[in-house]
Parts: C-alpha cells; sequence; structure tokens
C-alpha cells in the first residue's frame, strides 16, 4: 500500500517506502544494516523541481540534505528516489532514532511534509512534526510463543481462594466477604491507609481456574506482584527472594507453574524493582527484619542500596512516598543482586516462568534493563518476554530528561499499549473514529514489527478504573468530585449496564484483533464494576458472572487461536470516520477484515466472507453499535 497523503494545491503527494523489494511504506522501524527506498511521486502539477529529504540524528544536532534523484515520469507524474543505508546512517552505533521531513523545491516556495499521525501528511510552508525513523540492532526479535495468544491479568488476592496451604500474619485482617466485600480505602482519595485487608485469593486459587482461563483461549497469565510483602497489593516488596506466605508461597507457586505448562499457558511475574518497601529485608525501617536493613543499620550490607538524604529519616522514594524507599539500581551489588549470577531474575527464570512485566519501566537504568533481558534469556528454555509499563509511544520516550532506547533491541521485547486503550474508549464512547485510526497508525508505524505483534493490549488494569465502568458511568470524567464513600458503592443502572456491556463488546473486539496481544484484566469478561484503585480490585465474581459477555470473550479468544493472521499478519486501516472503523490483518495465507460502527446508523461495507462472531455469511451491513470480523474469500 501507498502513504495516504492530504491534498494540497488540490493535488497529491505520494511517500512510498521499500524493503527488499516489498512495500513497507506504513512502516518506520527497520533493522540495521537495512537498504531502505525511499519514493516521492510529484504531480507535475505542483511545480517542484526538486526533492530534498532532511534527516536530523536524535543525538545530534546537525541535519543532513539528501537530494533525491529523479527516476522516472508517468501520466503527469514525477518520480524521485533516494536509498537510506541505515547501517551507514547511524555510524557506529547498531541502532538510532531519527526524524525527517521531505522538501519539495519549487521557485520561492519549498514546501515540507508535516505528520500528525506518522503516516499520513499534509504539505505546508514550515513542517510543525516530522517522520520518525527507528533503527533498532540486527537480529532484534521477539518470543515467537507470545505472539497470537492471549494475556490474562490476575491480581492474586481478589482472583479465587483455592484450597492449599497458606501461612497467616497476625498484622492483618481478613474481610470473609467476597461477594460483597468492599476493598479498605482512604477517606480522601491519596490519603495514607494500610492496604493489609485481604480477601484471601492465591496462588493455589489460580492453579484451580486454569480449566476456566484455558478456556478463554488464555496462553499468558500474568500475575501481580507475589513476592513478600506486607500489603494485599505487594507493590512494596519485603522480599524478593520469597513469594508471599498468604499466596501459598514457593509451594504453590512451583505446583501453578507446573500445572499451567499442562495447559499450554505460561507464567509472566511483575518485577517491582525501582523501589522497596520501608519494611522490607533491604530497608527494614520497623525493625521487623532484625534490625539489618539500611534504615536501622549505618553499617548494613543495603545502606548504599538507597540514596539518604540526611540519615536515616530523610531519603529517595519513588513519587516522595516515604513507605517506598527508591533503589539504587545503578549501585554494582544492589544491581547484581537482580540481574547476577544466582540474583533474583535468574532464580525465577529457572523455575520456568515465561518472562516479566517491569513496573515503572520510565524509571529502570538503561544498563539494569540490558541486564536483565540478557540475563533473563540466557538462563530460559524458551525466549522470555519482557514487558515495561510505559503509558505513551515507546519509540522515542523521554523520561526525566533522557531519551529511552526501549526497542532498539537489548531493552524490552513490548509495552503496556495505553495508548491503544485511550484510543479504544475514544471510539466506543465519542465516535472518534479519526483518533482511533491516528493511534494505531503511529504505533504500527513507529515500534518494529516484531514488537508490534507482542504489544500488550490493554482495556483495564489494576491503576485504572474498571472498563465496563468508563464505558457506562456518564460521569466518569467526574468521578473525583464524588466523595470516596459514594464511589465505593456506584454501581451502574441496569440501562446504563446494558449499554455499557454492549459498548465493551465493540471493544474488546478491537483489542483482540488489532496487532499484538489482547490482556484481560481479572473479572472484566465477567462483567466486574468499580472505579479507580482500589474500587477496580474487588474480588472475582464466582458465579455471580454475566455468562453472555463471558462467552463472547471466549469466542474472541477461540477466533485468535483459528487465525495465524493475529499472530504476525499485517495491518492497515481502510477507513475512519463518523463513527466507524474498517481494517484489515493479512497474510499470505488468509485476510480478515473487521469492521467496527459505534453511530446511530447502519453502514453498509462490500466484503464476500464468514463472519466469524456469529457462524454466519457476512451481509454487508454493520448494524448502529455493532462490530463484524469476516473472514474474508477475497485476495
Amino acid at each position: 500500500m501507498t502513504v495516504r497523503v492530504l491534498p494540497t494545491d488540490n493535488v497529491t503527494l505520494k511517500i512510498k517506502k521499500r524493503l527488499d523489494g516489498k512495500d513497507v511504506s506504513l512502516l518506520s522501524a527497520f533493522e540495521y544494516g537495512s537498504k531502505l527506498e525511499i519514493f516521492a511521486e510529484a504531480p507535475r502539477v505542483l511545480g517542484a523541481s526538486a526533492a530534498v529529504l532532511r534527516i536530523k540524528n536524535d543525538d545530534i544536532s546537525a541535519e543532513r540534505d539528501i537530494p533525491l534523484e529523479f527516476e522516472d515520469s508517468f501520466s503527469g507524474v514525477d518520480v524521485y528516489r533516494t536509498v537510506l543505508d541505515l547501517g551507514e546512517l547511524c555510524g557506529k552505533e547498531k541502532s538510532g532514532l531519527f526524524y525527517y521531513e521531505l522538501l519539495l523545491v519549487r521557485g520561492d516556495r519549498t514546501l515540507f511534509t508535516d505528520t500528525h499521525n506518522n503516516v499520513d501528511f499534509t504539505l505546508a510552508e514550515h513542517s510543525a512534526n516530522r517522520f520518525r525513523l527507528l533503527v533498532y540492532e540486527k537480529d532484534f526479535k521477539t518470543p515467537s510463543w507470545f505472539s497470537g495468544g492471549v494475556m490474562y491479568h490476575v491480581f492474586v488476592d481478589r482472583f479465587c481462594k483455592g484450597e492449599g496451604k497458606v501461612g497467616s500474619r497476625d498484622d492483618v485482617e481478613l474481610n470473609p466477604d467476597w461477594e460483597n466485600g468492599i476493598p479498605q480505602y482512604p477517606k480522601v482519595r491519596g490519603d495514607r491507609f494500610s492496604n493489609n485487608v485481604f480477601f484471601g485469593g492465591n496462588l493455589w486459587g489460580v492453579k484451580e481456574k486454569l480449566p476456566y482461563l484455558s478456556s478463554l483461549g488464555v496462553t499468558v497469565i500474568y500475575l501481580s506482584p507475589i513476592f513478600k510483602a506486607y500489603s494485599n497489593h505487594k507493590y512494596d516488596t519485603g522480599n524478593y527472594m520469597e513469594i508471599d506466605e498468604m499466596f501459598g508461597g514457593e509451594e504453590a507457586f512451583k505446583a501453578l507453574i507446573s500445572a499451567a505448562n499442562g495447559y499450554g499457558i505460561k507464567i509472566i511475574l511483575d518485577g517491582v524493582f525501582n523501589h522497596t518497601g520501608d519494611d522490607s529485608l533491604y530497608f527494614d525501617r520497623y525493625g521487623k527484619y532484625g534490625g539489618t536493613g539500611a534504615y536501622t543499620n549505618p553499617e548494613s550490607v543495603y545502606r548504599s542500596w538507597f540514596h539518604f538524604k540526611d540519615y536515616p529519616h530523610e531519603y529517595e522514594s519513588w513519587w516522595g512516598i516515604d513507605i517506598l524507599p527508591k533503589l539504587q539500581l545503578n549501585n554494582t551489588e544492589c544491581e547484581n543482586y537482580f540481574v547476577g549470577d544466582g540474583g533474583v531474575i535468574e532464580k525465577y527464570t529457572e523455575m520456568g516462568i515465561g518472562g516479566w512485566r517491569l513496573d515503572v519501566a520510565d524509571e529502570l537504568p538503561n544498563d539494569f534493563l540490558e541486564g536483565l533481558r540478557k540475563k533473563a534469556s540466557a538462563v530460559a528454555e524458551d525466549q522470555p518476554i519482557v514487558i515495561g509499563e510505559v503509558w505513551e509511544n515507546a519509540a522515542d520516550k523521554i523520561s526525566y530528561g533522557r531519551r529511552r532506547k526501549y526497542f532498539r533491541g537489548r531493552q524490552l521485547d513490548s509495552v503496556m499499549n495505553y495508548p491503544l486503550r485511550n484510543g479504544i474508549i475514544g471510539f466506543v464512547r465519542f465516535g472518534d473514529a479519526e483518533m482511533l485510526s491516528d493511534i494505531l497508525k503511529e504505533i504500527y508505524s513507529s515500534y518494529p514489527l516484531t514488537v508490534c505483534h507482542s504489544l500488550m493490549n490493554i482495556l483495564g488494569t489494576h491503576d485504572t478504573e474498571r472498563i465496563l465502568s468508563v464505558l457506562g458511568d456518564g460521569e466518569i470524567d467526574g468521578i473525583d468530585s464524588f466523595s470516596q464513600d459514594e464511589v465505593a458503592h456506584r454501581r451502574l443502572g441496569k440501562e446504563e449496564y446494558d449499554s455499557a456491556v454492549k459498548k465493551l463488546r465493540i471493544a474488546a473486539a478491537i483489542q483482540f484483533t488489532v496487532y499484538g496481544v489482547p490482556s484481560v484484566y481479572y473479572g472484566d469478561e465477567a462483567g466486574s464494576e468499580g472505579y479507580h484503585d482500589p474500587f477496580c480490585r474487588m474480588p472475582y465474581p464466582w458465579g455471580r458472572e454475566n455468562v453472555g459477555l463471558r462467552d463472547c470473550y471466549a469466542r474472541l479468544g477461540r477466533i485468535r487461536k483459528e487465525h495465524s493472521v493475529f499472530s504476525n499478519g499485517e495491518f492497515s486501516v481502510l477507513f475512519a470516520r463518523d463513527g466507524f472503523i474498517a481494517y484489515e490483518r493479512y497474510n499470505e495465507k488468509e485476510r480478515i477484515l473487521v469492521l467496527a460502527n459505534v453511530s446511530d446508523k447502519t453502514v453498509d461495507f462490500a466484503a464476500n466472507g464468514e463472519e466469524l462472531l456469529c457462524g454466519e455469511k457476512y451481509n454487508g451491513k454493520v448494524e448502529p453499535f455493532g462490530v463484524k470480523i469476516v473472514f474474508t474469500t477475497e485476495n
């Protein structure tokens, strides 16, 4: 396909890219050493006398102008061409990030390309946004077992109380009301509270529910933190080398891995390596670990792992939250504890996990990320997946004044796809098909293809409102104006709930069919409601599920499993406007159209084939608030 370009002066300029004879016009991330052909097709009525590629290395301020050579002329269109040697472009580096624009020289008025989504562009007298070009290291690839699957995100304490041996503590409270209990919360949002009320979910429960998860098509279970910690959420790690006894300890974890393997399911752990809890082996603020931590003992072996401004009471912590002291991962001993021989990564990878989701990846040093991925890959039998928590476009993310290099080939395989979540919600709630299209195009063009097929596509997480509440509550955007007590008990009315379910079916269909891997937050498929943390962490409603919605998710899981196009097929947006979006997934074997309509009018969209959600021949129409997944017989 060619890049679609908006008209200027009633004519259209086209830019095409080819790599090894293949049209790659929709892509902007390529392997080091590639020879990328760039073509500009300029209608002669534009009056262009020359075409120039102006490119800038992200690390170097100087720009470089590369003239395109005249190649051909047809039907009043002049074709210009140049070849970018991506090895020569990077110089001594094996990867790089570049920004470029195309200049059309015509007399005293030069026109510049100006893009808003890294694909489509207008011509302007000044460029506001250049195209992004990412060059990644040779042979960079992501785990083949991951793409094409379905991920399921389990918040362990709230998923299932399984039968098995678990430990107990005298500093916690157990809430026995699994069906109606409300998670502990502060009276004012943002205030500190203990987070020591548990509902009793454990790893034995996850093991017991493997048949259910398998019926949804789940191939990967992502567990919330399981290491020993004071809180129920366990993002305040107490001991990385110990699995929390309230979750069943190492015995339950090993049993879960073994049983999951029998279902073809891999387990991914949540790595919270930026900070520990203040109540931990390493910091030991309260002396529960024998007074050997950095806070209680100035001679502690962990003293250099933390930065004290005024010992011991003032220290660096995550976002200033003093119960989460920040680790100094640039410290050799601290770094080796995680990524060195016999360290945290090696221990759990050797147990057979499938990889890691890295909490607050933006705050982890480059060297640490590279060491983690290298160690995990060296130990694992199958290449492990390393997923970062990144909320923006990760291709050129800047955090703390530094450009991150996540997808150059050494750090991450994937990120949590928050931009997609924003796009889907904007489409389903407000009919903004153009925004969703722009997000899909920008991410697809920005990341290496191998990353695109491995993206963690989310609609909800432990950090966000439940997707059903987002789609059904008309006051969701002003929810902070309500008291915490009101939010804790707020639920959708029947009409709102039914409307939200209808919208969620469309949102889930998009989540499951665009490039990447859908990640289902536990209970979303069952119709769970809830607002911001901790209300998005209610216990799973076993026996009270929305069966129709759950079956919809199971059907989507089967569709992904039955069609290889969802593993590594190409992607293209065909149409996006007026509350309707159409896109396709295709490879050499098959082509599937996805048609989603959130308008109040039936949309006619011609295609021949089977509609996979209902198993009937597609009739060429998409009803209001309807979605079709069409396995087309067309080439």
